[in-house]
């Protein structure tokens, strides 16, 4: 199959909710034929299926889906729409729920209580068969099912066999109260998940459900997908920017926080350009659309982290393939736990009991169910910061540098000029010098001349046109007047002009930009790119992570020195062409290891894409942004240490997730073997743990001060 003549589609799978099931699917769904690539993530229920008709697959899908999970309902991403109804849903189906918990709870104390008053009666043996029945029929019908479909080590068929065993034994309060601790676990389970889910979603997902379309004098409610380019909607104090446009009519100011993480406030006018997401903070704005939903920035941030968490880490890869292995393994120890130890001791309940116990330690959801959410949940706080990470490999990647490289412009720079040193060399003052200089530039657009302009406007200085004036590309400006002619330019154009610059000394580097008068140097000014504000504390913090920081560029030496040492780096390359960069960064792979590029520009595309991870600020070129592994919103130094952390964080919590649930297991099959473990906290090992992991995992949604420890 060609690869252009296949396609994606985007499914949501609806009621699913067991993250070992899902890994299941996947395999299922990526076996089917005509199926190139199939990922399902649990964690936004979304599955992305590659083929060559991806859209007539629904059916097949939904049947595989049904071999491993029931109440799995197959639908396309666009048939699901916002997926408003999956939160009212799952509070439904959490009712229906608690309806058997409840009763089988009811029954279960009934059956403790009449044990305790008359420990010989059967009433409490029928009480307690029919609390089994009201909590675990679905469990056992469920077993049942995939049994007959050739699911043998599902969740369902391990507690049935776990619970069954012990009735078999004769302990049925224990056979009862596991199936009521484990139904209990297992609503917890979907609760958190479900939470976590929703919160995730909630802070990625602003799109509007509704614009207020100007019709003439009347304001119209509209749903936001159709509003159109060139329509123009009203937005009131306080409301969020539906969708990305130009500003009309009014002024005021802007939270672009929920975008790009900035919380200084920004001015807007008429003709400012805003993206959807912000919010309005003063007064009514007037906003014609440009860009219709789908294409708007809250659109474009949403489907960035959903493809996000569809790319999975290695991590998870290696979970789900060791999952295959950990539970045959753990089910084999419990049955050679139940056979051989009895022949030898004749204490057929113990070890029986024992290895029930294993039974259901060995279900692998807390496992599966970890790592992604966790990688999902540091997706979504990068976002938040407007930090817009590609995928679980990228994060995976990010954790690991060592050493940072940056361009210079529009990286570590502002990309904006400005005069920052006036000197004088002769009778002249610095006011007339940069006021001559300003009157000479006028008419350039080039980024130097309108600096000097800038300056010159900014000082209230007068400017006087030349009589004529001569631009010579790369040289400098002849401008004549009545009083002579000024040379405004570099020290080569004065030189070839006849001028003597002898007087010229700077101490400042930067672009020096020389003025005479008459065949004299009269002083000069000195112009350099703007430093980003926040810096020099963001290399700072770089540094107090013990990482390395450097600077590619093609901006000659003195310029790049400059820049550095305000920024407080100290490896500084310069003049170097696109495939030299890719060559440097070699260098500093080989000195220090995994490096992370930072850059804007069409030519760093082909180092941000031999970067180990490339990051790219979200105000430069396409090309960038599309080979990066990350992307900047806020184009702010301050994103490159804070990207480091989230992703430090969140594989910090993806292994810790992995270790307390493995060590949790391992522990209570240590105790168990050791005649100290019950089923009780096997039931724990199970749904306990995937509980905390859970609400482990989306710790970093909460801890908004956390980044600015180091």
């Amino acid at each position: 199959m060609k690869e252009d003549e296949t396609k994606t589609t985007i499914y949501i799978l609806e009621g699913l909710g067991c993250a070992h099931c899902a890994a299941k699917m996947e395999e299922l769904i990526r076996n089917l034929p005509g199926v190139e690539e199939a990922v399902l993530t649990f964690a936004t229920k979304q599955l992305m299926v590659t083929a060559e008709h991806p859209e007539t697959l629904k059916e097949r899908i939904q049947n595989a889906c049904d071999s491993v999970e029931e109440g799995v309902t197959v639908c396309l991403k666009e048939e699901g729409g916002r997926d408003k109804g999956s939160k009212s849903r799952f509070i439904r189906e959490s009712q229906k729920d608690l309806v058997p918990v409840a009763v089988g709870t009811i029954l279960f104390l009934m059956g403790i209580l009449i044990t305790g008053w008359n420990p010989g009666t059967e009433l409490s043996f029928f009480i307690f068969i029919a609390a089994y029945l009201v909590l675990g029929i679905r469990i056992v019908a469920a077993a049942l099912k995939n049994l007959v479909k050739g699911h043998v080590f599902d969740e369902n068929f391990l507690m049935s066999v776990a619970t069954i065993g012990a009735f078999a034994i004769g302990d049925y309060k224990e056979a009862v109260g596991v199936m009521l601790f484990y139904r209990v676990g297992e609503l917890f389970e979907e609760m958190a998940v479900n939470k976590s889910r929703t919160q995730i979603m909630e802070a990625v997902d602003l799109r509007p459900e509704v614009v207020r379309q100007i019709r003439g004098e009347k304001i119209v409610e509209i749903p936001a997908a159709d509003a159109k380019p060139g329509d123009r909607i009203q937005i009131r104090p306080g409301d969020r920017i539906p969708l990305d446009g130009r500003i009309v009519e009014g002024n005021g100011r802007i939270d672009t926080s929920p975008i790009t993480g900035e919380p200084v406030p920004v001015m807007v006018a008429e003709g400012s350009k805003v993206f959807s997401g912000c919010v309005n903070d003063r007064s009514v704005l007037i906003l014609e659309v440009e860009k219709c939903l789908e294409d708007s920035m809250v659109s474009r941030i949403l489907d960035s982290v959903e493809h996000a968490a569809a790319s999975k880490p290695k991590i998870d890869r290696f979970i789900t393939k060791f999952a295959k292995i950990y539970t045959p393994i753990v089910v084999s120890a419990a049955l050679l736990t139940a056979i051989l130890p009895s022949l030898l001791t004749g204490e057929w309940n113990y070890w029986i009991y024992t290895a029930i116990t294993f039974l259901v330690i060995s279900c692998p959801c807390a496992l599966v169910l970890s790592v992604p959410l966790a990688f999902f949940s540091g997706i979504g706080a990068a976002s938040r910061k407007g930090i817009l990470f590609k995928g679980g490999l990228a994060i995976e990647a990010l954790k690991r540098v060592k050493a940072v490289a940056m361009d210079k412009t529009g990286t570590i720079t502002c990309g904006t000029f400005e005069v920052r040193q006036v000197v004088s060399t002769g009778r002249m003052t610095e006011k007339q010098i940069l006021s001559l200089a300003a009157d000479c530039e006028s008419g350039s657009t080039h980024p130097i001349a309108v600096s000097i302009v800038a300056e010159a406007a900014k000082r209230g200085l007068r400017q006087i046109h030349p009589r004529h004036v001569e631009e010579l590309p790369g040289k400098g400006i002849r401008a004549e007047y009545p009083e002579g002619v000024i040379l405004c330019g570099s020290r080569e154009f004065l030189e070839d002009e006849g001028v003597n610059t002898d007087r010229f000394v700077t101490a400042v580097q930067g672009t020096e930009v020389l003025v005479a008068a008459s065949g004299q140097l009269e002083g000069y000014l000195v112009i350099s790119d703007v430093i980003k504000s926040g810096a020099k504390a963001s290399i700072q913090r770089l540094r107090n992570m013990k990482m390395s920081a450097a600077i590619l560029t093609g901006d000659k030496e003195e310029s790049a020195g400059s820049i550095a040492r305000e920024a407080g780096i100290d490896e500084v390359y310069a003049r170097l062409l696109p495939q030299e960069k890719l060559e440097y960064l070699q260098r500093l792979r080989s000195r220090y290891g995994p490096v992370l590029y930072v850059g804007d520009g069409i030519n760093d595309a082909p180092v941000l894409a031999g970067a180990d991870v490339g990051a790219a600020m979200g105000s430069g070129a396409d090309a960038a942004i599309e080979v990066a592994d990350v992307v900047f919103l806020t184009s702010s130094v301050e994103a490159i240490p804070d990207s480091i952390v989230i992703a430090r964080k969140t594989g910090r919590i993806a292994m810790q997730n992995v270790v307390f649930a493995l060590a949790i297991k391992l522990l209570v099959i240590f105790i168990g073997l050791l005649g100290f473990a019950n089923m009780w906290m096997a039931v724990f090992a199970d749904t306990g743990v995937a509980v905390i992991c859970v609400l482990n995992s989306i710790r970093l949604l909460y801890t908004k001060d956390s980044l600015r420890k180091y």
